[in-house]
């Protein structure tokens, strides 16, 4: 907030799990954290530039400007790795999900055929996280070596300070 009042731009470095789920989570104000950090994002009019230089999953992503928050630019590293979780969590549930739908058709799975399955999921996710897949489908602008980031980030705001900026109102936020 203080950086749309004074006209800052934001500049996000992700290396970002997500938001934590569960119910301790819950009681220590998880959802009504997030919910200040997302309303602060989408009332944002400063520009704004993603880096994904490590993990980027789920509601994290979209906190820390992702690319539904619309920024100037978003790019990430080569040890980026983008999805809604990580590949051995979403490994596991697409697998629970197979095997509940070969039940579900009468169909029994001996633990060394759930063990290949698995291994196919895995590789195959693992194969969609690679940030090669994410720039191939225009969900990051590009891929750019660690030691550019300076000069991306710089070119960026010098860009950006030609351009208006709209005024700033924050809306409601609870406490």
């Amino acid at each position: 907030m203080n950086c749309n009042q004074r006209k800052i731009p934001l500049v996000f470095l992700q290396d970002v799990s997500g938001f934590m789920v569960g119910s301790k989570a819950e009681h220590g104000g998880i959802i009504k954290d997030g919910a200040k950090m997302v309303n602060a994002m989408a009332n944002s009019t400063v520009p704004k530039f993603t880096f994904i230089l490590g993990n980027s999953y789920g509601a994290g992503n979209y906190a820390m400007c992702g690319k539904a928050y619309d920024p100037r630019l978003i790019y990430a590293w080569p040890t980026a790795q983008l999805a809604v979780m990580s590949g051995s969590a979403a490994a596991n549930t697409l697998l629970q999900i197979r095997v509940s739908t070969l039940k579900a058709q009468g169909k029994t799975i001996k633990p060394e055929e759930e063990k290949l399955l698995l291994a196919e999921i895995t590789d195959s996710y693992n194969e969609q996280l690679k940030p090669y897949y994410a720039a191939a489908r225009l969900w990051v602008d590009g891929i750019i070596d660690p030691l550019e980031t300076r000069t991306v980030i710089s070119m960026g705001i010098e860009a950006a300070n030609h351009a208006p900026v709209e005024k700033f109102n924050m809306g409601v936020i609870q406490t």
